[in-house]
């Protein structure tokens, strides 16, 4: 009995070094996944933007890309953000959606523009697709939903046009999991507070649309694609009162009110 005791302590003492052990190696780096994930997603980022702007029309004039440019760059000096590795895309179109891409590629709808009462409400919008960036959601969303061996496949050339679409898809007019939703609203308004904005707008335009979908669900996407939104609106302002964020104002009303004509 003593014996099958000791035996015993030594083969559970083995288990425990094995399992010390295999715990201290970089598996990531070991089997190079790491590397592989940033090179795919670099390439699978300039692919999908490259097919998305062939189906629609960019918008080039530096009277509209300009505001929303400096909105960018103010959240993303606030906040230590590297602002040179974000690639600001706007569209024309009316569509009130906004979504990111693989490789830091921002992509706004003129349509999302129009729809915000006030620069605030712009800059909450921008301060979530940063944080999903940021918080690298965008690229395990599309290994968890399709698969890291076909993301490789689509960036030498083996993936077509539909497949490519179809990915495209699940970013723009597909909803993350709750949580990181809730991550993604919750770092945009740390964002905004660090920037000296006010997050509480931020919240109204969620709530605001959660009603108007209902009226016009296939046009409002950044909302009918994000679950929940009056729960998560509630959330903001919770996480808001709790912060003690001060209620600091976006900077330039007229300058926005003249970006909003433009857009139109």
């Amino acid at each position: 009995m003593k014996k099958i005791l000791i035996e015993l302590i030594i083969s559970v003492a083995l288990i425990l070094a094995v399992w010390l052990g295999l715990s201290k190696v970089d598996w990531m780096k070991l089997f190079n996944i790491e590397q592989v994930t940033q090179n795919t997603e670099e390439k699978i980022g300039d692919l999908f933007w490259k097919m998305l702007k062939s189906s629609e029309t960019e918008i080039s004039s530096d009277s509209i890309v300009s505001p929303v440019d400096s909105m960018l760059t103010r959240i993303c000096t606030a906040n230590t953000i590297d602002r040179k590795k974000v690639k600001l895309h706007l569209l024309r179109k009316d569509e009130i959606n906004a979504f990111a891409l693989p490789n830091n590629h921002l992509v706004i709808y003129s349509g999302l523009i129009a729809a915000c009462e006030n620069e605030a409400e712009l800059y909450g919008v921008i301060g979530h697709e940063l944080a999903h960036m940021e918080k690298n959601h965008v690229m395990n969303k599309l290994i968890k939903e399709i698969g890291l061996s076909v993301l490789i496949s689509m960036t030498t050339g083996n993936g077509n046009a539909e497949m490519i679409k179809e990915a495209i898809k699940h970013l723009s007019s597909t909803a993350y999991d709750r949580s990181l939703e809730t991550e993604a609203d919750l770092t945009a308004v740390d964002y905004l507070e660090k920037a000296g904005i006010n997050p509480e707008p931020f919240a109204n335009f969620l709530y605001r649309l959660a009603d108007q979908t209902k009226h016009l669900p296939s046009q409002i996407y950044w909302i009918s694609t994000h679950p929940e939104s009056k729960e998560r609106a509630e959330e903001i302002i919770k996480h808001i009162k709790n912060k003690d964020v001060p209620k600091a104002e976006a900077k330039d009303s007229l300058r926005f009110e003249r970006l909003k004509e433009r857009v139109k």
